[in-house]
């Protein structure tokens, strides 16, 4: 905070200090600006897609989907700015962010949310859409190398540390291939596939070791369990996408995602009475892709088991990131959010 400047009138010598307090707030919450707030437009992308997938395969309402990805195109540009605002203003702060050992993890939400929002324009705006995916993709390759070498190189991180956010960088590579099987040659997509599903496995085994032998999360981080849904679901979804079939591998991947969502639903009580917080929106994204694998699965087999799945996870959903809106939105009026942890 900066020191208050004294007055020249000997009368009112507290006069200016409101005044300087009140322009030193709002730096002060861009300092506080976190990083994990683009895990919103994560959660409102998957569910921008899963409706529009809904809308071609069932004949669901074309404009709520429409709609949603321009909400979450909105969302991201306004986050995007102030994000870039506090990189000029506060470079300390973001430096923190990177060094810290939970919010490093967040930063690729940025690139997925570029990879995300590729997908939700690529029917409409095709051209469009593969610059955005290019960009979205080059930019998640160099946060999986900076991640990846400061987990190597690192002279801070413990096992406690771990925990399904961790997935995010390495793991977000498996995204690429949904979109890219149509905007670059195939090997770029299996480049990217291959690293999220081998680092996957990898990064699955710490993270349970870490949950099954250490404490557990804490409450801030207990949405994050949801992330472990997330990359056999969108696994399944680029795989089918590289191969346009469905095979024992596929069903591999699908499967597991359905038995993981179906380990977190029976836990919903512990969920449901945690408190608020913006790690909250991990119910999100990882809900989206089961939604939309349940979609894929039931398109590709031919069964309206999957389908029937796919519409009340799509109920599910709705609901989810309509309460986390309405909850974020309450939070941020009453200045929960750019504040010191």
């Amino acid at each position: 905070m900066n020191a208050p400047v004294p007055s020249a009138i000997p009368s009112a010598p507290a006069a200016p200090a409101p005044s300087t307090s009140a322009a030193a707030e709002p730096l002060d919450r861009l300092t506080h600006f976190p990083v994990a707030l683009f895990s919103i437009v994560m959660g409102l992308a998957g569910l921008a897609l899963a409706w529009i997938k809904a809308h071609h395969v069932s004949g669901a309402p074309e404009a709520i989907g429409d709609l949603l990805r321009l909400l979450a195109s909105g969302i991201f540009l306004f986050l995007l700015a102030v994000y870039a605002s506090k990189l000029l203003r506060r470079p300390q702060a973001v430096r923190a962010d990177w060094m810290h050992p939970v919010k490093l993890n967040f930063f690729p939400a940025i690139s997925i949310g570029l990879i995300l929002l590729s997908v939700a324009w690529g029917r409409d705006m095709p051209g469009t859409a593969a610059w955005i995916w290019g960009l979205g993709a080059a930019l998640h390759l160099a946060f999986t190398l900076a991640a990846m070498s400061s987990w190597i190189h690192h002279p801070r991180y413990k096992l406690e540390h771990a925990n399904p956010a961790w997935f995010i960088p390495v793991v977000g590579n498996i995204l690429v291939p949904i979109a890219g099987v149509g905007f670059a040659p195939v090997d770029v997509s299996w480049f990217f596939f291959s690293i999220g599903v081998v680092f996957w496995l990898v990064l699955m085994t710490i993270i349970l070791h870490r949950l099954f032998f250490n404490e557990p999360l804490p409450a801030r981080l207990a949405p994050t369990l949801f992330i472990l849904i997330a990359p056999p679901a969108a696994g399944f979804l680029a795989y089918v996408a590289l191969i346009d079939g469905l095979d024992v591998f596929a069903r591999v991947l699908y499967f597991t995602a359905l038995f993981l969502t179906l380990l977190l639903a029976s836990n919903a009580l512990r969920f449901l009475r945690l408190p608020f917080a913006i790690s909250g929106w991990a119910y999100s994204f990882p809900l989206a892709a089961m939604t939309l694998a349940s979609f894929e699965m039931g398109v590709r087999s031919g069964r309206g088991f999957y389908t029937s799945l796919a519409w009340l996870l799509l109920a599910v959903l709705t609901a989810v990131v309509a309460l986390l809106s309405v909850k974020t939105l309450a939070a941020a009026s009453k200045g929960k959010i750019c504040v010191p942890e």
